[in-house]
């Protein structure tokens, strides 16, 4: 059985006090198919060449400033994905190793929600560019993982421009981030890959829901693993968190 492909919003430490996401995440997680292992791409790991990170122990790694110390203490202890990593290199041609390189937010954060028992092996991989074309195809090169159960995880957040947070996490989005959602939701509906490709240029208020492309670009590797399906995209979850849209999709 192939596994789906994941796109999730996985917001920042304070979504585990947030009861409605992390059930969101907690149900989506049980009605997927049990993973052997997961493959995390996240926004928060650029590095070229293309690296894949621990495989033994697999610390974490606390890369946010200013939170409660609370957020500090939160473990997640999963196994490390050894075969996983090899699959990589080989689907890829080559991937760098950095062993020390442990779990960023975007990858634990959600899987603490999702798989809290911490009993699925993980590997988290660099995005080795932000370009759309090039990580698409770093995803269609992976897609092979899929009949091996893994689970290919693109983890971002559909809108992210943190200047324009609001402090209600439950109000209503701003309109640059409502505009956007709307557009990349019609987008996938449409299975419209071209446009969502190329958002920088076709979509609403796309340098105000992303200034900084990095928190959308986990989506294009996820599609591309996915390209050799035909089902509409499921999307998750929607809504919006202090005006972020943490929009969540499903590729079968």
């Amino acid at each position: 059985m192939s596994m789906p492909v994941l796109y999730l919003s996985h917001g920042a430490p304070p979504l585990a006090d947030d009861d409605l996401w992390t059930r969101q995440l907690a149900d989506w997680s049980a009605g997927l198919p049990r993973p052997s292992s997961i493959l995390v791409v996240s926004a928060h790991w650029e590095n070229a060449p293309l690296t894949v990170g621990a495989t033994t122990t697999v610390p974490l790694e606390y890369d946010f400033w200013g939170f409660p110390d609370h957020y500090y203490d939160v473990t997640y202890e999963a196994p490390g994905a050894p075969e996983l990593a090899a699959s990589v290199g080989a689907l890829l041609g080559s991937a760098h190793s950095d062993p020390g390189r442990g779990l960023d937010h975007g990858a634990y954060v959600p899987l603490k929600e999702m798989y809290p028992d911490a009993d699925v092996p993980v590997l988290q991989m660099s995005m080795p560019s932000l370009d759309p074309a090039e990580l698409f195809e770093v995803g269609q090169r992976l897609a092979p993982l899929r009949d091996e159960g893994v689970l290919i995880v693109g983890s971002g957040f559909f809108t992210h421009n943190l200047s324009g947070l609001r402090r209600d996490p439950a109000g209503t989005a701003p309109t640059w981030s409502a505009e956007f959602d709307h557009w990349g939701a019609e987008a996938l509906a449409a299975r419209d890959f071209d446009a969502l490709l190329d958002f920088e240029h076709k979509s609403p208020a796309a340098r105000l829901a992303h200034p900084r492309t990095e928190h959308f670009a986990p989506l294009f590797v996820s599609m591309g693993a996915a390209l050799g399906t035909t089902a509409t995209p499921k999307q998750v979850i929607d809504g919006y968190w202090h005006g972020l849209a943490k929009r969540s999709v499903q590729f079968d």
